[in-house]
């Protein structure tokens, strides 16, 4: 294992070489090339700048020697040109370039040579042929021209010089480029096979490995396939066991419970009748979740749309029984919960069902509506609504108070939200409970 990494490791090495390399080579090519590049533009802008210089003044000498106007065609374009090109040689050099003392005065002798030759023709448009000679004459023109040549020549030759070095700079350049990749090229090269040989012995290894881990593993599967068994076993029978004490819890419930509805109904006292039913109610409430789970194979979740609709039956016909004609209204939408959300689910239903039936409508029928719905983010709401009297925010609980307490407690542990709405007429119980 180490050969091999040492090897990945030289490999590695020589690969950053020629690629650390090849970026040095190739920055210090394109320096080289724009290097030339402004060169070779400075050469031709020096090239242009004395072409235009000497036409103009071939244009000027002819226009005064012949008076004949067909020598000035070319002055203008010569002017033109050695203007566009002096911009173009300050631009190429750059602004701090552009101002050393060469470059201006270069400028200088273009705008006097230029101011020179206008006013000579002007002189002999104007006649003045006499005038016009003697500036010719002072060799003031001439003067201008050779230091401009001076100025041209030395930048031409600047540029040539560069443009060669650059050159000879690629060219070595390239070579060390070449002699790298070929030392690297042969390393790799040696890596390559070595790799190549270590692979052939890690490849026999290896299949003697696989063949071990292959027996290995039908020793493991077998044993992992008998703990599966052993566990489906032991789920089956703990689900079985479970389902039995659900059912027996839920039957040990409802005999609490009809024993509790025995002794409301012996009670003489009504407020003692009265806490008793409440309790059966809360008895009766949790042992229908009890009796859903033996009842729907699953001893973990409670279905609501199963165990809400039963509670409601059980409570109206219990409401009825007491005396009061309301109806209930449900609409109850798929939903599962732990057994012990379904608890206190159950335990508010039935307390805000009840005091609906029992304070909602005190003159008469109406109409209980109980709701259970599921928002888009995973939300639930119980709702509760009846239109009946009312319920002021500032109302006191009405009864003994433990029902209010008890859904309060109740909510908390669900970790919901309780809110009481007057809908005038009637009243809106709501329990929002968080998204699973």
């Amino acid at each position: 294992m180490w050969a091999s990494l040492g090897l990945l490791a030289v490999g590695l090495i020589a690969l950053i070489l020629i690629v650390a390399t090849t970026f040095r080579l190739a920055d210090r090519a394109g320096t080289d090339l724009s290097d030339s590049m402004i060169s070779r533009n400075l050469a031709l802008a020096a090239v242009q700048l004395r072409f235009g210089l000497q036409t103009a003044e071939a244009s000027q000498r002819g226009y005064i020697a012949s008076g004949n106007q067909v020598y000035l065609a070319p002055y203008g374009t010569g002017k033109a040109v050695t203007y566009r090109e002096l911009q173009r040689l300050q631009e190429v050099l750059g602004p701090e370039r552009s101002a050393t003392p060469a470059i201006a005065r270069l400028a200088a002798i273009v705008d006097e040579k230029f101011a020179e030759m206008d006013a000579t023709i002007a002189l002999k448009r104007d006649r003045r042929d006499a005038e016009a000679m003697a500036v010719l004459r002072s060799n003031l023109g001439k003067a201008l021209m050779d230091e401009a040549n001076v100025f041209l020549s030395k930048i031409i030759r600047d540029s040539d010089a560069a443009v060669t070095e650059n050159a000879v700079q690629q060219r070595d350049a390239l070579l060390g480029l070449r002699t790298v990749t070929l030392a690297s090229a042969a390393l790799i090269l040696l890596v390559v096979v070595t790799s190549l040989v270590l692979i052939v012995g890690f490849t026999r290894s290896l299949a003697q490995a696989r063949d071990d881990v292959a027996g290995l593993n039908s020793d493991l599967e077998r044993r992992v396939a008998d703990r599966t068994s052993e566990l489906t076993h032991a789920r089956d029978r703990a689900e079985i066991l479970l389902a039995e004490v659900n059912h027996r819890v839920a039957n040990s419930l409802a005999i609490v419970a009809s024993m509790v509805g025995l002794q409301s109904r012996a009670s003489k006292s009504e407020e003692t009748r009265t806490a008793l039913a409440e309790t059966q109610s809360r008895i009766s409430a949790v042992a229908l979740v009890h009796k859903e789970l033996y009842s729907s194979g699953d001893v973990r979740l409670v279905a609501l749309e199963g165990f809400l609709p039963s509670l409601l039956e059980q409570l109206e016909v219990s409401m009825r029984t007491a005396g009061h004609k309301a109806s209930l209204k449900p609409d109850i939408a798929p939903l599962s919960l732990p057994t012990d959300k379904s608890v206190s689910v159950g335990v508010i239903t039935a307390e805000w069902v009840t005091n609906a039936f029992k304070y909602a409508y005190p003159d008469g029928q109406g109409e209980i509506r109980v709701s259970l719905t599921r928002d888009d983010d995973g939300r639930a709401e119980l709702r509760v609504e009846d239109d009946g009297v009312g319920r002021r925010a500032d109302q006191a609980a009405q009864g003994s108070g433990l029902g209010t307490k008890l859904v309060n407690a109740m909510a908390i542990s669900l970790g919901g939200r309780i809110e009481y709405v007057e809908r005038r007429p009637g009243t809106s119980a709501r329990l929002i409970l968080p998204a699973a």
